[in-house]
């Protein structure tokens, strides 16, 4: 789960899709999207599109879809158009497609593809979910410890929703996955395409996979990368999520008993990381980089997940040896978080963009009723990872569906896949992030769709990883060549 790159300054002139009635057959008017060059770099072009807010009702109001692409460098050899999204849910993919795509993706690719990133709607330029600063700020914890604290919680979320409805739009409403998939199909009419390449990455996998669904006679190849199974349920997703978040701190623990030059070489690992989340429990931990504030055990297990995903187990190593180095003081001299400033009087409201939530919450039916459910959930997330104490970011994500209405626009399934050529899907062993069985999942309800190349290696990407990983995508992507049954990738020499 990525952040999200807002894109400034695209605004070509945007271009109305037909209506593409419901995902069937329908014949459809084709357009072009009007490109202009990019203002970030003009050998990528940039534009948009304007599409319906909601699917159901294509003549009501509408919304700027905001598109990039970067084309195919040797014309001769191109093959057709990869449309690409990086994940979050709420990474860019404008910016994906305008800043990274040069250095992602391999020159054979860039010369035989046109690269196309596109913002999700209610990311980045395509009329981004904003919500007010000031209650951002004013998260309750997504622990709570009693009914009264669950109530709160639930209570905080009706109010932020509400207010990022009223700073939205009606685009808030409509921000998930299956509407993004129709938006995609709009893509490919407007660039005159009668079938589409595409890549998708973590979040950007449940696109392809619900693209596959709906319209899978218009792909010509699709490659996953990291994939997400949107059949779990609350319990099955919280604890698997927590079970792949443990093994990679597991992973981590072996590579510094192993190698010399990591900082805690030599000591017992995982009793300095439980001492430290222990000490930073009790208030006794700072911020490095701002020592007047204080960190949370919380804080620190989602700082080494966010290294999990490189892995970056040397920055980390160095990062919890820092911390475990701390002096400790008495307790009248332990600094306080202080509260965040807030904005004066009269002062324009500020606002950010934050469209996880209004994505994730739409995307999957997750929504404990009290604190008996939402506390039976949290235990078998912990039994799960005793020392990372699950999953930071998803046991955030969940908690921040707490309040929701009950009516998801695009509640868990099964896939049902039946018309889409081969799907290639790429996934780590050792992900932190989406764990390795949510891949089999996928490929055991698609068997006969999908084939599937574990990388038996560590991190959260996995097409950059080696050789191997990259090779078997391009040869994919390019050729439609597959792996042969039972191939795997072997770990990197260095991760």
């Amino acid at each position: 789960m990525l952040t999200v790159g807002v894109l400034a300054g695209a605004s070509a002139p945007a271009v109305e899709a037909a209506n593409a009635g419901p995902p069937g057959r329908n014949p459809t008017t084709q357009n072009a999207i009007d490109w202009k060059p990019c203002p970030q770099d003009a050998a990528a072009e940039c534009g948009t599109l304007r599409l319906p807010v909601d699917w159901a009702r294509p003549s009501a109001e509408k919304f700027d879809l905001a598109v990039a692409r970067r084309k195919a460098t040797d014309p001769d050899r191109r093959v057709g158009v990869l449309l690409v999204n990086p994940g979050g849910p709420g990474d860019s993919g404008v910016d994906f497609a305008v800043r990274r795509a040069t250095s992602h993706f391999s020159a054979d690719v860039q010369e035989r593809f046109d690269i196309v990133g596109f913002d999700p709607r209610g990311v980045g330029g395509s009329q981004p979910v904003k919500c007010s600063t000031e209650l951002l700020d004013q998260a309750p914890s997504a622990y709570p410890r009693d009914q009264a604290d669950f109530d709160q919680l639930a209570a905080y979320n009706r109010a932020l929703r509400q207010d990022c409805r009223r700073h939205s739009g009606p685009v808030f409403d409509h921000a998930d996955t299956l509407s993004v998939v129709r938006d995609m199909d709009a893509i490919r009419r407007a660039l005159g395409e009668k079938q589409i390449n595409y890549f998708g990455h973590s979040y950007g996998t449940l696109i392809g996979e619900q693209y596959a669904e709906q319209y899978g006679d218009r792909i010509r190849t699709m490659a996953l990368t990291a994939n997400i199974d949107h059949s779990l349920g609350a319990r099955e997703f919280l604890v698997s999520s927590a079970a792949t978040a443990e093994d990679s701190f597991n992973q981590f623990v072996k590579w510094c008993e192993s190698t010399s030059s990591c900082a805690l070489h030599g000591r017992d690992v995982t009793a300095v990381w439980d001492d430290l989340l222990a000490r930073a429990d009790r208030g006794e931990i700072h911020d490095p980089e701002s020592p007047d504030q204080v960190l949370t055990a919380n804080a620190i297990a989602l700082e080494a997940f966010k290294k999990f995903y490189g892995p970056d187990w040397d920055e980390l190593a160095t990062y919890v040896a820092g911390l475990d180095a701390q002096e400790q003081e008495p307790k009248d001299r332990r600094p306080t978080q202080q509260p965040q400033p807030r904005a004066p009087q009269g002062a324009e409201e500020q606002t950010r963009a934050e469209p996880f939530s209004a994505v994730f919450c739409q995307d999957w039916r997750f929504r404990p009723k009290n604190y008996r459910e939402y506390a039976s959930l949290t235990e078998a997330e912990l039994r799960a990872a005793p020392h990372l104490r699950g999953s930071p970011r998803v046991h955030a994500a969940v908690a921040g569906c707490v309040g929701w209405p009950n009516k998801v626009n695009n509640p868990q399934h099964r896939l049902r896949i039946t018309e889409a050529p081969k799907i290639l899907m790429l996934h780590s062993l050792h992900d932190p992030a989406n764990n390795y069985a949510w891949a089999t999942n996928v490929h055991r309800q698609t068997r006969r769709t999908t084939v599937l190349l574990p990388y038996e290696g560590a991190g959260h990407s996995v097409y950059g990883r080696s050789d191997c990983t990259r090779d078997a995508v391009d040869d994919y992507l390019t050729e439609r060549k597959l792996p042969s049954a039972g191939s795997r990738c072997t770990p990197a020499a260095k991760n």
